[in-house]
């Protein structure tokens, strides 16, 4: 997680799919109710959704926060430890995000290659963000990204102060060098922006130029107040590319852990289909010069059921396994 990397391995992706609604995209709904079953269920619909929407691991970009603020923001949440410590107490916020997130996207794509960055560090601060890798190397999926975090966290200083500006930045010029590809930036943070909150608004909106999806996980005890008025800030967007998640209000709630992961991963994906449903329909009315990511789900029947048999495992497996 060094400097900005000037040329990467990006990969364009076509090939042929069958929409299955009047937009292009399959519908997810919202569960009626919070039984672990009834998020299992939409959650088999939002995954379907997003592969059908052409949604590969390979395009998410991960940034992750590297401030001070994680020193003093886990009192309540996380037992007043550092949201980046690393022991035999259990997952920190981070190391359970990104697992979370990752048990689910695994079964998108075998060439699930991640860019993943850190910002806020001593080296950093809030102009720049630092590959995983020396070598501006791509993490081998969400297994790699979490392996890779907890070799770096140690040798970190963490600093300040809170930025999102680089890592938007950073995302835009991937998507850019994708040749307009659709992607998610998730970025985990404890959430303190500083007091140039400006270039984070001022990049958002930039953003909105771009096919790119920007979610935002909110770790440890906020607050979070800022996070959630940044969508009312920055109002001239050319579409809503913005989402905040509370990790820290679903992982407190009183439900077993299945249905904890099953609801964060959810909250963290569902927006995915209307932000890019919104680019493609900017694409095609010439309100953006950006391109649509084409689909990437094959069209025949046969492999359309062999694919949602594949994830109903994959999500079942999940589940299962933090039950």
């Amino acid at each position: 997680m060094g400097g900005c990397i000037s040329t990467m391995p990006w990969r364009a992706k076509s090939s042929q799919s069958r929409p299955s609604s009047k937009s292009g995209y399959p519908q997810a709904h919202l569960p009626a109710s919070e039984e672990t079953q009834s998020y299992y269920n939409s959650l088999i619909e939002v995954i379907q959704a997003l592969k059908h929407a052409g949604l590969k691991s390979s395009n998410f970009i991960v940034g992750i926060d590297f401030t001070k603020s994680n020193e003093w923001t886990g009192g309540r949440s996380f037992n007043t430890r550092s949201l980046h410590h690393i022991g035999d107490c259990g997952p920190n916020p981070y190391e359970q995000t990104i697992s979370t997130i990752g048990k689910i996207m695994a079964g998108f794509d075998e060439d699930n290659l991640i860019p993943c960055f850190g910002f806020g560090d001593a080296t950093t601060h809030d102009e720049d963000v630092f590959s995983f890798y020396p070598d501006d190397r791509l993490c081998n999926g969400f297994e790699e990204v979490l392996t890779t975090y907890r070799k770096i966290v140690p040798s970190l200083q963490l600093a300040g102060p809170t930025s999102f500006a680089p890592i938007i930045q950073m995302a835009m010029s991937i998507v850019e060098k994708s040749g307009g590809q659709f992607h998610v930036l998730l970025i985990i943070t404890s959430g303190q922006l500083g007091v140039q909150k400006q270039k984070t608004i001022d990049a958002i909106v930039e953003a909105s130029k771009f096919p790119l999806s920007i979610i935002l996980v909110g770790v440890g005890d906020g607050p979070w107040d800022i996070m959630k008025r940044l969508g009312d800030s920055t109002r001239s967007r050319a579409f809503d590319n913005l989402h905040f998640v509370n990790f820290t209000d679903i992982v407190t709630k009183n439900v077993p852990p299945s249905q904890k992961d099953a609801e964060f991963t959810q909250a963290t994906l569902m927006k995915i289909l209307s932000q890019s449903n919104a680019t493609r329909n900017l694409s095609m009315s010439g309100g953006q010069t950006f391109k649509r990511a084409p689909p990437a789900f094959n069209s025949t029947n046969e492999n359309e059921a062999s694919h949602e048999i594949k994830l109903r495992s994959i999500v079942a497996a999940s589940l299962l396994c933090t039950a």
